[in-house]
């Protein structure tokens, strides 16, 4: 099953993501057969990082809250807010 994962880096944490991001990059590729879509949510102005946004292929909502927690950026407290919702692709077309 489909989810979105939209999470939200708490105010004024470049640093913290700078600082962790090698490390979240590499738990995200280890996971890549379930990642579908991933990347991050950027400033107005396109320069900066201000979150994240994943569709991820999970059996249940549980399996990606566990998924979730374990992620560097989770664990070093960098997000304000995660929202976790299922997803139905209708664009494209899913084979």
């Amino acid at each position: 099953m489909l989810f979105v994962v939209y999470c939200l880096d708490k105010p004024n944490s470049q640093d913290l993501r700078r600082a962790t991001r090698a490390a979240h990059l590499r738990y995200a590729r280890e996971h890549g057969q379930t990642i579908r879509l991933g990347g991050p949510l950027l400033t107005d102005d396109g320069e900066g990082m201000v979150g994240s946004l994943l569709i991820v292929d999970m059996p249940d909502k549980a399996g990606v809250e566990d998924f979730v927690r374990a992620d560097p950026y989770f664990q070093t407290g960098l997000f304000e807010a995660v929202l976790i919702r299922p997803f139905k692709q209708l664009l494209p077309e899913a084979d």
